[in-house]
């Protein structure tokens, strides 16, 4: 692969859109760096949670790259699967330019740094801000928008605390996957890189934004402040990972500098804000069908999850969509990407002979290999 073609690749992209990733990373370790210094507890990559996703996602990715090789061979081809060696080597060569992958790459360091310079954050707002908690002012707010009720309580009795108690349990610890998921797919099988780019900066905001709300509303979350209302709930997978945070969190106030950062804050809910960042961007951006519905439902029960597990009281939710239409709007304007320019581009495509096959790659009659053209 020339060097001429890699450059040729970056620019296509632009260099705004590449660099937007890198910087939201690089501003948020600077202000983790002041967060943690002012109040002398050490920048670190908890439990190097960070590097072990961005190897193991990086892993994923490489396997996605493989796949969206060989099925775009396969229909280049028209022989069926496996496609030929050469297929492979061609589409390759024409889909996955140095340029490329090294564009892709950087994305995907870029919201793992922001990721780890953001568990450094979370971990010191008790430290920052040791005397604040608003919990009683946030459940006040609930139980005024719900006529007195508590939502959770309100959930509990219709939804029941059996099944529907481990259906979002696994939704909510899903989320772990759902990340590097949707992040990962969208490097991959995108046209071109402007959309995931736009995505993938979009997430690592909601990072950045979202722990400065714990900043601005430090709490911890119906589960620890009222836990009488989930005791309950039979035990899940859940309520096993809010014992853990909870140790953690005490440990963590007893040892700021040798144990393991805290995770618990409840406002705002960021499991909300990236869902529904999600959602919002394969809305914009256009994508298919069942991929809208897929995130949209995804996000309902999110929203759900958070609050019948009392992650989250309902303000911490709304406060959540506010960030994810902030982080979205940044995105754009960091990146230089209009979504909806995005999803309006024509795009312009010559089937396979004998074989018209819609998709994000389009094959060249001529030549027998996928091309990215616009």
């Amino acid at each position: 692969m020339s060097v001429a073609r890699a450059h040729s690749a970056v620019r296509s992209v632009g260099w705004r859109a590449i660099a937007a990733g890198p910087a939201v990373a690089a501003v948020t370790v600077i202000v983790a760096l002041v967060a943690t210094g002012d109040v002398d507890v050490p920048l670190r990559d908890p439990d190097n949670v960070a590097a072990t996703y961005f190897v193991l996602v990086g892993f994923g990715v490489a396997l996605l790259v493989w796949l969206d090789v060989a099925i775009r061979a396969a229909r280049a081809e028209g022989a069926g699967f496996p496609p030929s060696r050469e297929a492979m080597g061609r589409v390759r060569r024409e889909r996955w330019t140095a340029g490329r992958a090294v564009v892709a790459a950087s994305a995907l360091l870029g919201f793992y740094v922001t990721y780890m310079a953001y568990r450094n954050l979370k971990a010191v707002v008790p430290l920052v801000r040791p005397d604040a908690l608003f919990d009683r002012q946030l459940a006040d707010w609930d139980r005024a928008l719900f006529g007195g009720h508590d939502p959770a309580t309100v959930l509990h009795a219709v939804l029941g605390t059996g099944v529907s108690t481990q259906i979002l349990s696994t939704a909510y610890v899903a989320f772990i996957l759902f990340l590097p998921l949707t992040i990962g797919a969208s490097l991959v099988f995108s046209r071109d890189l402007r959309a995931p780019l736009f995505y993938t900066t979009a997430q690592s905001i909601n990072w950045l934004i979202g722990a400065g709300s714990y900043f601005l509303f430090p709490a911890l979350g119906p589960a620890y402040a009222e836990p009488s209302q989930f005791a309950g709930l039979p035990h899940s997978e859940v309520t096993h990972l809010q014992a853990v945070l909870l140790d953690q969190r005490i440990a963590f106030l007893h040892d700021p500098a040798g144990a393991t950062p805290q995770a618990i804050a409840a406002f705002a809910s960021l499991h909300i804000s990236m869902s529904f960042t999600a959602a919002m961007a394969a809305q914009l951006l256009g994508l298919g069908r069942r991929i809208k519905i897929a995130l949209w439902v995804w996000f309902g029960v999110t929203m759900l999850g958070t609050i019948y597990l009392g992650w989250h009281y309902v303000v911490d939710n709304i406060a959540g969509v506010i960030l994810g239409t902030i982080a979205l709007i940044l995105a754009g304007l960091i990146t230089g990407i209009d979504p909806r320019a995005y999803r309006q581009r024509p795009r312009t495509a010559v089937a396979t002979p004998g074989r018209g096959w819609p998709g994000p790659g389009r094959s060249d009659d001529r030549r027998g290999v996928v091309s990215d053209t616009p």
